[in-house]
């Protein structure tokens, strides 16, 4: 079938589409590849800088040492040592021209290709964007895989195959980096988790660049904000050990004091028959608000299964294409004529499935970012969505054949939350629905959901069949029912 040809294309296309944008890098594990040889090409440049500003330095410590020889004999008889007019004249032209050359060789700037490179590169680096989403796909794939802190810092993913070179562990600073970004986005919980393995690792790691006065200040802010006003007392009082003077840890101990006496007296009202039901009450409901989410989740990490530019996804409301949070990864659409590799592909679908491709959409190829994922969502267009595909005029999405292209060590699969079924991505293997009844009613248990990738880098390839073409190919029943 020639995967490996389909990936060659996209990457010639993603360069055409992506040259000129800089930013969402982390949507796309391809698009991020090519990060990894402007580095190595700025690390080149780096050392060329550096070797030349060695030759220099060589130089300079010469001079100092040849000088530190004369000086240290000169200096101990200095009448003497002056009364030798070969001594006096080069001493008059060692401070009046040498050490002017010696000036000049310590300012001089050896950085110019180094800067220049550096320069002409940045503007294709990652923005604050990219590292923020990086960074929420780390906090994505702790919630999904259900990993704690330390598994993360230690770099000690599930799927990884010990010994591999690339294992990366995180620092304090990275820790602090992650709690940072948790807590702009007023994620109280992942801002407690992360600043905890901070101040845990504080103490592992020699030095770092971070105190533990200000982890402390957001630990005691981020525990309070999550009702737990003892621990935010103790974080406080535990800050205040190390600096006595913190003036927000002092306002905040009076006020922590203050409400932690409240909160007694009012649980002291309250009966304790109350305060189950409430929070049995409460756990129902939040139960029910997210019932989808749980069973996705639990699919993703293998549990209570029965097994069987970036990229877009259709806006119900404006019926056009647009980007969204819920997918995380980078496309490309190739059509037949582009390739034909493309072409037999098409082919070999229309041959296995009996459907006419010649109505479907062009061959989506995608490459799944850090954390790369597409939450819960149906490829078909529902009765509230009359202009779905209008534009295309071919129909609704009848069905959907899914290539994977690559194998991913852990996370990638595609569940199906409905029937609480999931599908582990095995390079050259392909899995096909049908997302409508012969009736043309959509089938809803076919919602689906592509898992966060937690090690590896996932490529796959789908094919949107719609209903034109299919007439008697896939005829509708005698029954409405069908």
């Amino acid at each position: 079938m020639g995967v490996w040809s389909v990936c060659c294309i996209l990457l010639i296309s993603c360069q055409l589409k992506f040259s000129c944008a800089h930013n969402d890098f982390f949507t796309s594990i391809g698009h991020m590849t090519d990060l990894l040889f402007t580095e190595k090409d700025l690390v080149t440049s780096l050392k060329d800088y550096i070797r030349a500003e060695e030759r220099k330095l060589e130089q300079v410590k010469q001079w100092a040492e040849k000088l530190d020889a004369i000086t240290t004999t000169a200096t101990q008889d200095p009448e003497g040592f002056l009364g030798h007019p070969v001594n006096a004249f080069k001493l008059m032209k060692r401070l009046n021209t040498e050490w002017g050359e010696v000036e000049d060789l310590v300012l001089k700037d050896m950085s110019d290709g180094f800067i220049s490179n550096l320069t002409i590169q940045r503007q294709y680096f990652p923005n604050d964007e990219d590292q923020t989403g990086a960074a929420k796909a780390l906090l994505r794939l702790q919630d999904t895989y259900k990993l704690d802190t330390q598994t993360i810092s230690s770099g000690d993913l599930p799927g990884l195959t010990t010994g591999l070179p690339f294992k990366s562990t995180l620092t304090v600073g990275d820790c602090f980096e992650l709690g940072k970004i948790a807590y702009s986005e007023a994620d109280y919980y992942h801002t407690e988790l992360w600043m905890e393995q901070a101040l845990k690792q504080l103490n592992e790691e020699e030095e770092s660049s971070i105190d533990i006065v200000t982890v402390l200040d957001y630990l005691s802010y981020s525990v309070y904000q999550q009702g737990e006003l003892e621990r935010a007392l103790d974080y406080t009082m535990r800050l205040l050990t190390v600096d006595p003077e913190h003036q927000r840890a002092l306002g905040n101990l009076k006020y922590f004091d203050y409400q932690l006496a409240k909160q007694k007296k009012a649980e002291k009202e309250q009966s304790t028959k109350e305060e189950s039901n409430k929070k049995q009450q409460e756990e129902s409901e939040r139960k029910e608000y997210l019932p989808e989410k749980r069973k996705y989740e639990q699919l993703c990490r293998g549990e209570g299964l029965r097994m069987l530019r970036r990229a877009t996804v259709h806006d119900p409301q404006t019926g056009k294409l647009t980007t969204a949070q819920y997918r995380v990864s980078k496309s490309a659409w190739l059509a037949a004529y582009e390739h034909p590799v493309v072409d037999r592909i098409n082919q070999r679908i229309e041959d296995i499935t009996g459907l006419d491709v010649k109505t479907a959409e062009e061959l989506q190829v995608a490459n799944y970012g850090v954390g790369g994922q597409y939450e819960p969502h149906f490829d078909f267009g529902r009765k509230d969505e009359p202009d779905a595909f209008k534009e295309l005029g071919t129909g609704n999405r009848i069905a959907t054949w899914l290539f994977y292209m690559s194998d991913v060590p852990a996370g990638g699969a595609t569940v199906f939350p409905e029937v609480g079924a999931a599908v582990k991505p095995i390079k050259g293997t392909a899995v096909f629905w049908y997302n409508l009844f012969p009736s043309g009613e959509g089938d809803y248990s076919t919602r689906h959901a592509a898992c966060p990738v937690l090690v590896g880098n996932k490529w796959v390839s789908n094919k949107w069949i719609h209903e034109r073409g299919q007439e008697f190919r896939r005829p509708c029943g005698l029954k409405e029912t069908d």
